[in-house]
């Protein structure tokens, strides 16, 4: 058995003492190619052993700047003392009842402050959602396909080409990120029909091509759609394209499904990202942020929705009563400080961004908001080039800087909410070094 290194507190910059990956890491590559799964996607040879705020240790003591947040999970940064504590304190207490059949306070207690911030219209009374808890954003995704479909006694469902909800049966087969995705595991669950996304055009499709032909609004369950896309590249959707997917519902009796689970949980310095534009919808899904890294998530709908019987939705480990503390922890962090942070720093990042693409132009401007961010890289004549962002994203990894690829050539910021400025920098400076290196963009490009 391999042993890790341990050091009281890591740096807030990038540490490098080792060639990438170290021995150490290509010991423990070598046994994960014998008993994982080949369909897991790994970017770059990155072993971590432990986490703290932004920065992340290798077994080998490399350390590095983290801009991915596992995944944009890790909303109140790696380790954060508060969530680990509130985490400490429910295992000793309780770490499984399964809130499927018993009832435990921690569940009910993120449920409530969950349900008062959903941005549903008031009921005069009692709180504006009801909450069902899942593991995953793909299971929130299922549950509010079937919560739909329960509801309107209707079946077919609106989704989004370049959206990403999940890979299980009815997630999939709303995800319309990549073939690779959807390849060789057909029948995929039917009744789902893409448009482009976030176009006033595409919408107008919709009502006045596929309404009139071949989906008729009258037998439309939901329309999905993610409030700021995610896998797709961090698109930004035009100015009244959420309020007319609103308008549409309203009009046909459809139900307005928003997809939060990468850009919900404070990410763009909202508690969720519909929140910029002021749309109430009738269901939100979220996970990833929601409980700073162990796994949760959740289904918001409004209550006079969510009437589905007992037994006709349920699920043994959702709402997890340790995960759920973890998530009231998570809640009071983003709401005291960490939120406004997002919103400081990704405008910070953008600004830094904008000036590296003047000085590089095959690096496009930056779209995003609060630090849900992301760039392209394009080729010589302007076109996406995704093998570009790719040998710079493997460049970063080697220079300390950890950053995804999204969309077909986006590079994805995503850090921990509680980046600061300085870390905002050093990224920023790897990225341009990397820029300015011959053999991968040269400057006068």
């Amino acid at each position: 058995m391999l042993s890790t290194p341990v050091n009281l507190s890591l740096p807030n910059e990038p540490r490098l003492v080792t060639a990438l990956p170290g021995s150490r890491a290509q010991a423990i590559i070598e046994r994960d190619r014998a008993v994982t799964s080949p369909s897991y996607t790994r970017d770059y040879p990155l072993v971590v052993a432990r986490g703290e705020g932004c920065m992340v240790e290798d077994v080998d003591g490399n350390v590095f700047l983290d801009m991915t947040a596992g995944i944009a999970v890790t909303a109140t940064g790696h380790a954060h003392p508060e969530v680990v504590k509130a985490i400490q304190a429910q295992s000793a207490r309780l770490l499984h009842m399964s809130g499927t059949d018993f009832y435990y306070e921690p569940m009910v207690e993120l449920a409530e402050q969950l349900a008062m911030r959903a941005p549903f219209p008031s009921s005069g009374t009692g709180f504006p959602a009801k909450v069902f808890f899942t593991n995953s954003g793909a299971e929130s995704n299922e549950g509010a396909i079937k919560l739909a479909r329960y509801y309107t006694k209707r079946s077919l469902i609106v989704a989004f080409l370049g959206a990403f909800h999940g890979r299980t049966y009815g997630a999939m087969s709303l995800t319309g990120s990549k073939a690779v995705q959807r390849a060789n595991f057909g029948p995929l669950v039917p009744g789902v029909t893409h448009i482009p996304y976030g176009t006033h055009a595409s919408l107008d499709h919709l009502e006045k091509q596929l309404f009139a032909t071949i989906l008729p609004p009258d037998e439309v369950a939901a329309i999905a759609v993610e409030a700021i896309q995610g896998e797709g590249g961090y698109i930004v959707p035009e100015d009244g394209f959420l309020q007319r997917i609103r308008d549409i519902c309203d009009r046909y009796g459809i139900l307005m499904i928003v997809d939060e689970v990468q850009a919900g949980m404070g990410r763009t310095g909202r508690l969720f990202a519909i929140n910029h534009w002021g749309v109430m919808s009738d269901i939100i899904t979220t996970a990833k942020g929601i409980a700073s890294g162990l796994p949760l998530g959740a289904i918001l709908a409004r209550p006079e929705l969510m009437t589905w019987p007992p037994g006709s939705h349920a699920t043994t480990f959702g709402g997890n009563p340790v995960a759920c503390a973890a998530g009231i922890a998570t809640l009071r962090l983003l709401e005291s400080g960490l939120m406004t942070n997002a919103t400081q720093m990704g405008e910070l990042l953008q600004a830094n961004l904008t000036q590296l693409h003047n000085k590089f132009p095959r690096m496009s401007l930056p779209r995003g908001k609060g630090l849900m961010v992301a760039v392209d890289l394009l080729n010589e004549e302007g076109n996406l080039d995704s093998k570009l962002r790719d040998r710079i994203i493997q460049e970063a990894f080697l220079q300390g800087l950890l950053l995804l690829g999204c969309g077909k050539a986006a590079i994805r910021f995503c850090p921990p909410l509680v980046i600061d400025s300085k870390q905002i920098q050093i990224a920023v400076d790897i990225l341009s070094q990397i820029l300015h290196s011959s053999h991968i963009v040269s400057k006068s490009t």
